[in-house]
């Protein structure tokens, strides 16, 4: 007759038992959702970041176009809205004379019309410069 033999196993080699498995699951779904809110504000801080970068880019572009014009920006508010990074941008720009007359202030400000990524840049101009304008000769003397 043949004897069935039980499958003795040593003590030391016994295996998990389910509460085992069920904290070492737990721990490693708290670590998998860290991971993954991790992610997330990473992702959103670098688009953030993008939007940020392309409305300095804005406000940079409108200095230009103020440094670059023959004449000094007429003072007071003006606005308008620009296309850039494939989103539209209000801009707006404040210009006025400084204390002593000399300079123009210009402020420029850019928001994106849906996030409202912002931007500002402050610039100097001098006042009643105008680029063009002919030299006059000095008397021959």
């Amino acid at each position: 007759m043949m004897r069935l033999r039980k499958n003795i196993v040593p003590p030391g080699e016994r295996g998990f038992t389910l509460i085992e498995m069920l904290v070492a699951l737990s721990v490693f779904s708290l670590a998998a959702l860290s991971l993954i809110r991790l992610q997330a504000y990473t992702t959103h801080n670098a688009a953030e970041l993008e939007m940020r970068v392309v409305a300095q880019s804005v406000v940079r572009n409108r200095a230009v176009e103020v440094l670059t014009d023959p004449r000094p920006p007429a003072l007071g508010e003006e606005s308008g809205t620009v296309e850039n990074g494939g989103w539209q941008w209000q801009w707006v720009q404040e210009a006025k004379l400084t204390e002593d007359q000399r300079f123009i202030q210009v402020d420029i400000s850019a928001r994106e019309k849906g996030s409202g990524a912002p931007a500002s840049l402050i610039i100097l101009r001098p006042s009643g410069l105008l680029l063009d304008e002919p030299q006059a000769d000095l008397p021959a003397g």
